[in-house]
């Protein structure tokens, strides 16, 4: 699956080179020395900047911040899948924000509160990426 998504990943790395570069330089950073810290007769190919990758399928997702991530760096967060209706709620902001399919939302999940509540119809996919402060 990571081989599958590296054109994918470098994508969304080169858009947080460009919002975030000291975050962007940080993971990169950090990625090639883990790679280096690693024996293993396979090469290990870890196409992203940040440390941490979830994928979260048709699940609701309660109010939280997220524990052990730097507060210093963004999370980015994916709508993938097909036809639903999320939004993203950040109850700190009082925001609502829609989150269709092929939006992307870079947000500091440990400071922001933040969930989705609801997808609605359809196939709701989210490839939640972050930078764990234990590894950076």
């Amino acid at each position: 699956w990571l081989s599958e998504m590296t054109a994918t990943e470098q994508f969304w790395s080169a858009i947080t080179s460009i919002i975030a570069p000291d975050q962007y330089l940080a993971g990169v950073r950090s990625v090639s020395s883990l790679k280096c810290m690693v024996q293993t007769s396979d090469p290990i190919v870890w196409p992203s900047d940040f440390s941490g990758i979830e994928v979260i399928v048709n699940r609701e997702t309660p109010y939280h911040r997220d524990p052990g991530v730097s507060p210093s760096f963004y999370d980015l967060l994916v709508s993938l899948g097909k036809a639903h209706q999320a939004i993203l709620n950040l109850p700190d902001l009082d925001a609502k924000l829609e989150y269709p399919p092929g939006t992307m939302v870079y947000i500091s999940g440990k400071v922001l509160e933040h969930g989705v509540p609801a997808w609605g119809d359809g196939e709701g996919i989210v490839i939640a990426h972050f930078v764990k402060d234990k590894v950076h």
